[in-house]
């Protein structure tokens, strides 16, 4: 018997059905070792030995598989071929007691879960790439160190159960530094020109674009006056088209998905969260429908590509197919390009044809499946035009120009449409005289950088090399979890309090920890590792040095508790102790009677009492936000009639619409009501469950 070992038990039912009965496959359920919980977990005078646990919510498995690992013929280690798989790997021969040198233990890797893919690695083993081990490890380290003796600084220097990473840190760094920018930002006015213009065989809008042979800025025009001005001197001009300029422009396909292109994608198309994208992305994954989802090269397989080339041909026609297949680059020169983007296993399942538990999965599949098959389809052209004109007054000459674009041929928009605005010009002729209609000045205002959406911050996260493809959904989860960050209704991140607070405390006392430069060319020497290049212990002892004597010398020179003093209130504490919870414990028989004051947690602001410690009595400082019509009225809850909408948060952070009657009302719903009587037929709104329509109490 050959027992395989892989992660996930759906990794594992979908590898069954391509292997035969001499196989057993079996699953890890992810990693069998750990650093334990309650302590460092690592010598840092015996450089930096890391002290493994077998957790223990996977102890009666990994005994399961020794058992079964004993009775094997052979052990194949089929987890993922990233880092994080190669240390699982690696972590199942120590844990089972196996000697990764022997023969009979095998270390396979595949990119798809297709039964060619399944065979070709079966045919190829390889052993166990220690390098790549000792990179996970060193990641692993490394946040451990910073994590566990940088946030009981925290906790002692402003407030209990606050944390620190590394790659949060600088993503919490970038949100806070932006919201830094949009309050110090001061609009300019500017003002633009726009003018109707009438040809013999139709009219047509030109912007104002040269004065007397130079350019407008953006700013160039700074108030109405000047506009007033320019447009009573073009009233006096004569108009005539001086330029026509009619040229085919070619639009090329986007790359096949990476990690972080996914993950953008989902947040822009399907309004995802980062997490959400590659949840359902690694259940396609593992049912064998797409290959593996975490990778930062564009590469394609040639089989890939002939498969895309009869898709292609099948689904849209010979007119879609290209002479040679299209070849792209990775643009980041830390990418493993040995790996393949993300694409279909079998591009010739189009989305309609899978078969999957949950239709979210579907739509993820199309986006992929679509993106992929749009790179070997021909380019989009456009008939483009460019009208030049000239207005010629007493004093000044100025310069106008119009453009039309027309669509000539999809091409790889038929499978990835994209939104693009045709504008077509009526038949014009050089040097033709012009008749104005109108000039239509407007004003402008600048408008500051806008917030990160996590789209946006991974992009930027990515330009910076830093984090890797297995790093930015969970970086993203944990600062909106610590309550570090936040997101508006616009589904962009606004730090919290706390987190202002946090960023300014680690980038004064911390600057390494937070430097952009610093935390890529960590990443970087990572990579140094994984390839051999590098010693993993050296990489750790050239970083935790420096960082241990500046905490030492941080825990003298700061001062305790630098968090915002607790504010005063007219409240008074309601709290007794025949009436109060477990939590409040409160030691008076008859009401308490004390002050409530504003305090600061982790979690931002809340009322407690001031009798604290003895009475415990807390709560929460949010307020529904109240829904108005545009009549400035406030809206009705259409289930009752009696109570009104609000805005609320769920336990998710997520905004929804609910009756100020709740519980007597449950209504909800994610898009906001318009205060409009329903007609007849009409949908009823997606409503949330009754547990979402909680308020979260901090």
């Amino acid at each position: 018997m050959n027992l395989v070992i892989v992660e996930s038990p759906t990794k594992a039912k979908t590898i069954s059905k391509f292997l035969g009965k001499k196989y057993k496959i079996e699953s890890s359920y992810g990693h069998v070792r750990d650093l334990p919980k309650s302590k460092l977990g690592i010598d840092i005078e015996h450089n930096f030995e890391p002290h493994y646990i077998i957790p223990v919510r996977a102890r009666k498995n990994v005994n399961a598989l020794k058992k079964l690992a004993a009775k094997a013929d052979k052990i194949i280690l089929a987890t993922d071929e990233d880092r994080e798989g190669e240390a699982i790997a690696w972590h199942l021969t120590q844990a089972l007691g196996l000697d990764p040198n022997k023969n009979n233990i095998e270390r396979i890797v595949f990119h798809e879960i297709t039964e060619s893919a399944l065979q070709h690695a079966l045919l190829s083993p390889r052993n166990i790439d220690i390098n790549r081990v000792n990179a996970q490890q060193a990641r692993r380290i490394l946040d451990r160190l910073v994590g566990y003796e940088l946030s009981p600084f925290l906790w002692k220097k402003i407030i209990r159960g606050l944390s620190a990473g590394r790659v949060q840190s600088v993503a919490l760094r970038l949100i806070v530094e932006r919201e830094e920018e949009i309050k110090k930002f001061k609009a300019d006015e500017y003002w633009t020109i726009d003018v109707d213009l009438e040809a013999k065989k139709g009219k047509f809008i030109a912007s104002l674009n040269k004065i007397n042979g130079e350019s407008i800025t953006k700013l160039g025009i700074k108030n109405k006056e000047e506009a007033d001005k320019i447009g009573d001197s073009l009233k006096n001009s004569e108009f005539k088209i001086n330029e026509i300029i009619k040229k085919e422009v070619r639009k090329n396909p986007l790359p096949p998905f990476i990690t972080s292109t996914l993950q953008q994608e989902g947040s822009k198309k399907l309004y995802w969260s980062a997490k959400q994208t590659m949840m359902f992305a690694q259940r396609l994954y593992e049912n064998g429908l797409i290959t593996y989802m975490r990778t930062d090269s564009v590469n394609l397989s040639q089989g890939s590509l002939d498969a895309a080339r009869v898709t292609i041909e099948k689904e849209f026609g010979k007119k879609y197919l290209i002479d040679e297949p299209r070849i792209f680059k990775t643009k980041s020169r830390l990418a493993q390009e040995a790996h393949e983007a993300i694409r279909p296993a079998d591009p010739a399942k189009t989305p309609d044809e899978i078969t999957v538990e949950d239709p979210k999965e579907k739509k993820l599949y199309e986006l992929i499946w679509r993106r992929f098959i749009s790179t070997q389809m021909p380019q989009a052209i456009f008939d483009a035009t460019s009208v030049g004109v000239t207005a010629e007054s007493k004093d000044k000459n100025y310069e106008l120009r119009a453009n039309g674009n027309i669509l000539k041929f999809d091409g790889f928009l038929k499978a990835w449409p994209q939104k693009f605005e045709e504008h077509e010009l009526p038949e014009l002729k050089e040097n033709e005289t012009l008749k104005l209609d109108e000039i239509k000045p407007e004003q402008h205002f600048t408008e500051p950088p806008p917030r990160y959406n996590e789209a946006s911050l991974i992009k930027t996260l990515e330009s910076f090399d830093i984090g890797r493809p297995s790093t930015y959904a969970p970086t993203l989860s944990v600062i909106q979890t610590r309550n570090y960050v936040q997101k508006n209704e616009a589904r962009r991140f606004e730090p919290t309090e706390i987190g202002t607070l946090v960023n300014k405390v680690l980038t004064e006392h911390f600057p390494q920890i937070v430097d952009i430069q610093f935390t890529a060319k960590m990443e970087e020497q990572l990579d140094n590792v994984a390839e051999g290049k590098e010693k993993w212990q050296r990489l750790i002892g050239d970083f935790y040095g420096p960082f241990a004597d500046n905490l030492k010398k941080k825990y003298e020179e700061v001062p305790d508790k630098i968090a915002p003093p607790p504010e005063t209130t007219d409240e008074v504490c309601d709290c007794t102790g025949k009436n109060s919870s477990p939590k409040s414990k409160c030691v008076h028989d008859d009401l308490c009677g004390k002050p409530m004051v504003i305090k600061t947690g982790r979690f931002g602001k809340f009322l407690a009492c001031s009798g604290f410690p003895n009475c415990k009595n807390a709560k929460s400082l949010k307020k529904n936000v109240g829904i108005e019509n545009e009549k400035g009225e406030r809206i009705k809850c259409s289930k009752c009639g009696e109570g009104e909408i609000v805005r609320k948060r769920t336990k998710r952070a997520r905004f929804f619409y609910g009756c100020t009657r709740y519980p007597d009302c449950d209504f909800a719903s994610w898009t906001k009501p318009t205060g409009e009587k329903k007609e007849e037929g009409e949908e009823e709104p997606e409503v949330e469950t009754k547990e979402e329509n909680e308020e979260t109490a901090e």
